[in-house]
């Protein structure tokens, strides 16, 4: 089939909730993926900071592959190796001590919100403005924007929302009946918004001081996306509970609540389940992303890469004065313009270079952390051209 043929085939046969770009990928490699036609494009994307490790890459699937050959999927009636295995790696690469698989960002969150209520037997979670949690009821009314919201009351009770950035904010608005704080450690959907200095930090002690927990959720910073393997280290904050997906099997559908031992052991046979959470493929292909992040020095990768791709930003909004502010940590970038920037994107598509926007204004950057330098450079290139057609 064709491009046009797929098209016309997803507008008659599947519901059509998505605002897709006018492109049918049929292959990638590394950074870079090909269209129907053969045409190659500089992916800063990464399927929304998923492909970490890169397209295709052949461990991982080699451990896909392999894994389907025997065992796909028991349910978690029974014991499996590949989840165990999985298990003690992440809790070697974390600041926690117990894991919980399950197979989505926003299923991370909503286990995260039944987790943190169970342990303190309290039902209020306090979310930020401008967040995005995911789009299942629970975790869409944690998020912070209206826009996600409308036309899916009533929303579940419980969720209260206070400006990102402000400790004032968040200590006038616990109350008695507060479990726990949710919190991104970077707005992704929101527009790539960094934290003030010293916040992470204040929320955690805040939290400490009222005997609430901190939910930190790294479905879109984790595996490296922010120059270590999750935002928490990055910051040097210690969360009571982190919620996982996005980078985490390689491409493969797969989230996880990380939790530390105290808080993780509330979690008791029945309270919690997901018949395909941490199945044996989806296991596989997670161990072998994350021994590729390990064995392939990413994380320095990402905070090398990551400096290199926002000083050539950086280089562009000195140029023109669309540009209002070049933001991020690790290959997790940003750069705010002062129109909206979906045309931008088209335009970037069809010089080969894939981007999305995020909160209108926001051109969002999250490339495979395997992206090569020579690619950052040409990526500017074309932006910087692009970009012309919009200055002064």
């Amino acid at each position: 089939m064709n491009t046009e043929e797929i098209m016309a085939m997803d507008k008659k046969y599947v519901m059509q909730t998505y605002g897709r770009q006018p492109l049918a990928l049929k292959k990638g490699s590394g950074a870079v993926v090909w269209d129907m036609d053969g045409k190659s494009y500089i992916d800063c994307l990464a399927g929304i900071a998923v492909n970490n490790v890169g397209h295709a890459h052949p461990k991982v699937a080699e451990a896909i592959c392999n894994q389907a050959k025997n065992l796909i999927h028991t349910s978690n009636l029974y014991y499996t190796e590949q989840q165990v295995e999985l298990a003690k790696l992440l809790v070697g690469v974390s600041p926690h001590d117990l894991a919980f698989f399950c197979n989505s960002g926003a299923e991370a969150v909503e286990g995260s919100i039944k987790l943190a209520r169970k342990h303190t037997g309290k039902g209020d979670i306090i979310a930020m403005e401008n967040s995005f949690h995911g789009r299942t009821l629970a975790a869409l009314s944690a998020t912070g924007q209206k826009i996600y919201q409308k036309g899916f009351g009533p929303l579940n009770p419980g969720f209260t929302h206070v400006p990102y950035g402000n400790l004032e904010a968040v200590q006038k608005a616990i109350t008695d009946e507060t479990a726990a704080v949710l919190v991104e450690a970077i707005q992704g959907e929101g527009g790539v918004v960094m934290p003030p200095e010293g916040y992470l930090k204040g929320l955690k002690e805040l939290c400490e001081e009222k005997g609430i927990l901190l939910i930190f959720d790294e479905v879109q910073t984790g595996f490296g996306r922010t120059g270590e393997m999750f935002a928490s280290q990055t910051f040097d904050v210690t969360p009571d509970i982190s919620a996982l997906a996005k980078g985490i099997a390689g491409g493969l559908p797969m989230g996880a609540i990380l939790a530390s031992k105290e808080v993780g052991s509330a979690f008791q046979p029945g309270d919690h389940a997901a018949t395909f959470g941490g199945s044996p493929l989806a296991c596989a292909a997670a161990n072998a992303s994350l021994n590729v992040i390990l064995d392939e020095d990413l994380l320095t990768k990402s905070k090398e890469n990551g400096s290199y791709f926002q000083s050539k930003l950086n280089f562009l909004k000195e140029d023109h004065g669309i540009v209002e502010d070049v933001r991020g940590s690790g290959l997790m970038l940003g750069m705010e313009l002062d129109v909206e920037c979906r045309d931008i994107v088209n335009n970037m598509r069809e010089k080969g270079v894939l981007i999305n926007c995020a909160a209108g204004k926001v051109l969002r950057f999250v490339p495979p952390l395997v992206i090569e330098n020579e690619q950052i450079d040409t990526v500017s290139c074309i932006l910087g051209d692009v970009l012309k057609n919009y200055s002064d």
